[in-house]
């Protein structure tokens, strides 16, 4: 955010509840999407969309300076993805017009798709008072202390505390009171201090170290799962910062909760997460006070969950304004239901700044730390102004103590690194490097190895087609086995797989196998010795399909008149007995609502992509929405 702006609430807390939100807002909401101004690598959510690594400092961008920015960024044609399976002619329409265009439901171990639909407290898991004679909590506060408990809660209250006065001073009683305050309302922590002789309650926020302190034992009954999971709701956020709002308000350390994979941020999604030793209860209480976020389905289990333990993602996406006739449409949705797509890494892998994420990948991978601390912080086009200035300061001083203090906030990749080079030295840039947590200092790696599988797939699709050839990949259990002539007749290029180069993998024997030693060696690195010094860096490399094939795929051309309606029927709609949408026969605009499933790893852009037949990069949605808008 600009340094002259005040600084916002923190996100997720309540400013008025989901329902009366109005955050689905058309057109300038697109440009933000997938944006990573920071120059960061993204995260990788489970499905395979990825997220910017959301540093402080990209908050607030306009979608001028975003749109500006973009005119320096990637196209698919950067990152290797080059070619189509099917044959149909594509047409134009507008991806995530509206977050509420993409919606994700999680497909959970046993293959059900994750809803939510329940809100209520599972039966016998309510915390009851430990004796009968004792008053309810909600009986303890008065409507005026609630009020001020709520204001204080919203950042509303210039104390920065509220005292109450215990008129009938008892243990008991004052138990019960900082119970019902941190019940009542969470993120708030309470002290009992004493003044003139007077017992008083004093509730502030938790803050800083006492946020992060170790949760308080609370009596956990023994017939109870350790675990509460519960369905997590949430629009237009991405999974790791809706969990550090659950965090704040709950005052855990954010590992404590699980779960099998994060999603995409400019969306809806619904997903499963499991936490430890938090009662339903404490977690239904959040919905009164969190914004774009919804949790239910609450149930105890013995277990938390894993990363990877999904079995994939169903998606609902609408494309709107589409220029396709309806038999354009059918035929490209039939190409995809029964052959599928190229199975590249989507555009969220790679950043969408003017110094690809892969560039950096390639100099950590050569072990050139002066180029990845340049790539990282040399000046590039179309930024927010502060962060021109801490590049500019870079440039001209080298100083890192100089160009840290030109940045509002210090947690963006910029920050993090400036800070490594001040406290380890330029002489010492890998420790300084290792400032950055290690799953964004790992996805650059990542990232160039993508841009590496993407190129080969499109020269392997382009020699020899959708068959399988002499020379190919196949997986045995997890062991690749290279293709015979006769063996590949009874193979389908549905079995074949590319590596993601690395130490412990093959290539494939044909002359486009080959292609990887050249591809790699042009690049400086030795195919041979894809160890590194920093065995972080190590790769293993792994295998991957070539083509994949949705599940669960239907479509229908929808009409409508208004373009700011909601075209999909969510969770939260449901639950609030919100009527479906309504669909003309015949409007004013035309759009393609679908609906698929997909395996983990794998990126719905790239199924829309082989339907649209469109360059799916943020850059060139970016110019559609702005062509259409203006």
């Amino acid at each position: 955010m600009a340094e002259s702006e005040p600084v916002p609430v923190q996100v997720g807390e309540k400013r008025g509840c989901p329902e009366n939100e109005d955050n689905d807002t058309p057109a300038k909401k697109l440009r933000k999407e997938g944006d990573n101004k920071n120059g960061g690598p993204p995260h990788q959510d489970e499905e395979g969309e990825e997220e910017e690594l959301e540093g402080e400092a990209s908050e607030g961008e306009d979608g001028e300076t975003f749109a500006n920015m973009m005119k320096h960024g990637l196209t698919e044609l950067d990152v290797g993805i080059l070619k189509f399976v099917s044959d149909h002619e594509g047409f134009s329409g507008i991806l995530k017009e509206r977050y509420s265009d993409f919606v994700v439901h999680e497909i959970n171990k046993q293959g059900k798709t994750v809803h939510l639909d329940d809100l209520s407290i599972p039966a016998g898991a309510e915390d009851v008072p430990e004796a009968d004679q004792q008053p309810k909590e909600s009986d303890v506060l008065t409507e005026e202390q609630k009020t001020q408990l709520g204001e204080l809660q919203l950042f509303k209250n210039k104390e920065g505390n509220v005292s109450i006065e215990v008129m009938d001073d008892t243990k008991e009683k004052r138990t019960l009171v900082h119970k019902a305050i941190k019940t009542q309302f969470p993120g708030l922590e309470t002290k009992t201090e004493e003044k003139e002789g007077s017992k008083f309650i004093v509730a502030y926020h938790a803050a800083g170290k006492k946020a992060l302190a170790a949760p308080r034992k609370h009596f956990w009954p023994k017939n109870r799962g350790s675990f509460c999971h519960f369905v997590l709701y949430k629009e237009n956020k991405d999974t790791m910062d809706a969990i550090n709002v659950l965090s704040k308000f709950l005052r855990l350390r954010p590992n404590m909760f699980s779960y099998m994979g994060t999603k995409d941020k400019r969306a809806i999604t619904v997903q499963e997460i499991a936490v430890l030793k938090i009662t339903a209860e404490r977690l239904a209480h959040l919905n009164k006070c969190l914004m774009n976020l919804k949790l239910g389905n609450f149930s105890y289990k013995n277990h938390p969950l894993k990363l990877g333990e999904l079995q994939g993602n169903h998606f609902t996406v609408v494309i709107r304004n589409i220029s396709g006739t309806n038999e354009q449409v059918h035929q490209a949705m039939t190409s995809l239901k029964q052959t599928g797509f190229i199975n590249y890494y989507g555009m969220q892998r790679f950043g969408t700044t003017a110094v690809p994420t892969q560039q950096v990948g390639r100099a950590i991978l050569r072990n050139d730390w002066n180029e990845v601390v340049d790539l990282i912080l040399k000046p590039r086009p179309g930024e927010k102004e502060f962060l021109v200035r801490c590049r500019e300061e870079w440039a001209k001083t080298q100083n890192p103590e100089a160009a840290l203090k030109k940045l509002p906030n210090k947690r963006c990749v910029e920050g993090q690194l400036l800070r490594g080079l001040s406290m380890y030295g330029k002489k010492n840039i890998v420790t300084a490097f290792g400032l950055i947590p290690r799953n964004n200092r790992l996805m650059y790696i990542h990232s160039y190895q993508s841009v590496v599988w993407n190129t080969m797939v499109s020269r392997r699709i382009e020699a020899f087609g959708l068959k399988a050839v002499e020379g190919d990949l196949v997986l045995k259990g997890t062991t690749a086995h290279v293709l015979s002539a006769e063996e590949a007749e009874c193979h389908t290029i549905h079995d074949i797989v590319m590596p993601l180069p690395g130490f412990d993998v093959i290539y494939p024997t044909h002359h486009v196998g080959k292609g990887y030693r050249e591809l790699l060696s042009a690049d400086g690195l030795d195919i041979d010795n894809m160890r590194h010094k920093v065995k972080d860096y190590s790769l293993a490399g792994a295998y991957r399909r070539i083509i994949i094939r949705p599940s669960d795929v239907s479509w229908e051309v929808i009409e409508y008149d208004d373009p700011r309606i909601s075209l999909v029927h969510t969770d939260f709609e449901k639950l609030e007995r919100k009527p479906a949408p309504v669909f003309n026969k015949e409007g004013k605009y035309r759009a393609l609502r679908m609906e698929f499933s997909l395996p983990p790893s794998t990126y719905a852009t790239m199924a829309i992509r082989e339907v649209l037949k469109l360059d799916t990069s943020i850059k060139k949605q970016t110019q559609l929405n702005t062509t259409w808008f203006n």
